[in-house]
């Protein structure tokens, strides 16, 4: 239940971060800093959900993490794209 709820978090979190991220200019410095801002973030949470570093759990991060940055990317452009065809 906890790497659930762990999983679940990470693409939560890096919803808006994905967000802000489709904004700036690809590997400029505020890129890099949307991309990796939520990793602390995301080690709280595994930590507070008492859920020890494993590498057989690290796929399953890294995919929401990826996920949850895509899908806020994908939403900042298609509020954009929504914006401009008015």
């Amino acid at each position: 239940m906890n790497l659930a709820l762990l999983i679940g978090g990470i693409f939560v979190v890096n919803l808006p971060f994905g967000y802000w991220r489709a904004s700036v200019r690809k590997l400029s410095p505020t890129w890099f800093v949307a991309v990796h801002a939520a990793v602390p973030i995301v080690i709280v949470m595994r930590q507070s959900l008492g859920i020890e570093w494993s590498l057989q759990i690290l796929p399953v991060m890294v995919a929401a993490y990826f996920a949850g940055q895509t899908v806020g990317g994908r939403v900042r452009r298609a509020r954009s794209g929504a914006r401009l065809s008015r």
